[in-house]
């Protein structure tokens, strides 16, 4: 699981409407300032709606959304069911996606760079508040109230990012800041919280993430996640946590599960190839070609020298 760059977020909302992704880019924007935008959630979705929905990754910038409308926020450990309006709060820390669960979709969501809202120009430590921890809750639940007040500090924003201005961004800083503190002060909605999927979930977003690095193609193709750590990494979860899950789920280790999925392909590339031993286990992620030989004769019993005879 890669993380998605703004460029790559601009990419995919400008979709197949032959829209060019530089005329979604807000006037006077300069690269020194860190980058800023905010966007109407209902003439996104009808440009995007058959589009398939937004992928489960990292992005790297941080997103604030009020959603009105049936939605589903996915995570690796939790769904939030959204039935009417809510706020979301995204970091570039946590992996995630929501999917419409009708087509009644309205709502706002700007999206903007830890260079936008570094501490020296609004005074905020992004990482430090308590809605941007990788333990905290990301979805606020609204009432009709509250969100009309919300969408009314989006208006301001869209407002303010067309004119001309020539302060407009500390302007809008002191918006997303009242964002960020409205949130704050709301109740986390744990309610919401499907706590009785959360093992199935993070079990099949390991096997996907497992999965995504196969089959090997290349030598010069190398496997990024290697290890119980790494994938826990990727999915903002304690490691331990990952290990107690899956051990329920499959009965067995997350090492074991990666351990299996490296001896079938080490098989494949052992028998399918011509590549010598060094450049199959360069391309799984050995670093010395013994290590990769004991690995390989711990499992199987035999050399991978002997088993590609």
């Amino acid at each position: 699981m890669k993380l998605k760059s703004i460029d790559e977020f601009y990419q995919e909302i400008s979709g197949d409407s032959g829209t060019e992704p530089n005329t979604l880019l807000p006037k006077g924007i300069q690269k020194e300032i860190g980058h800023f935008n905010v966007f109407n959630i209902k003439e996104l979705y009808e440009r995007l709606k058959d589009k398939s929905f937004m992928p489960y990754d990292r992005r790297a910038y941080y997103k604030i959304s009020l959603i009105r409308g049936k939605n589903r926020a996915e995570y690796a450990d939790k769904v939030i069911d959204i039935e009417k309006n809510a706020l979301l709060f995204a970091t570039p820390k946590i992996p995630y996606h929501y999917v419409p669960q009708d087509t009644q979709q309205s709502g706002n969501f700007c999206v903007f760079t830890s260079e936008f809202l570094t501490k020296d120009k609004s005074g905020i430590v992004l990482d430090e508040l308590p809605i941007f921890k990788s333990d905290g809750y990301p979805v606020f639940e609204l009432s009709d109230e509250e969100a009309i007040e919300i969408d009314l500090i989006f208006k301001k924003i869209h407002k303010e990012i067309n004119s001309d201005y020539v302060y407009k961004y500390d302007l809008i800083r002191n918006y997303v800041a009242e964002l960020i503190h409205f949130g704050q002060k709301l109740q986390p909605v744990t309610a919401l919280y499907s706590k009785h999927n959360s093992a199935a979930r993070v079990s099949s977003l390991f096997v996907e993430l497992l999965e995504r690095q196969f089959p090997i193609e290349s030598p010069r193709q190398r496997l990024e996640l290697k290890s119980a750590k790494d994938f826990a990494t990727r999915l903002s979860i304690h490691v331990n946590h990952l290990n107690k899950v899956l051990k329920e789920n499959t009965g067995k280790t997350t090492t074991e599960l990666i351990s299996d999925r490296l001896i079938h392909e080490a098989k494949i590339l052992l028998k399918e190839t011509d590549w010598n031993i060094s450049e199959i286990a360069y391309s799984l992620g050995f670093e010395e070609l013994a290590h990769f030989s004991n690995f390989f004769k711990k499992q199987t019993t035999l050399t991978p020298i002997a088993f590609r005879v």
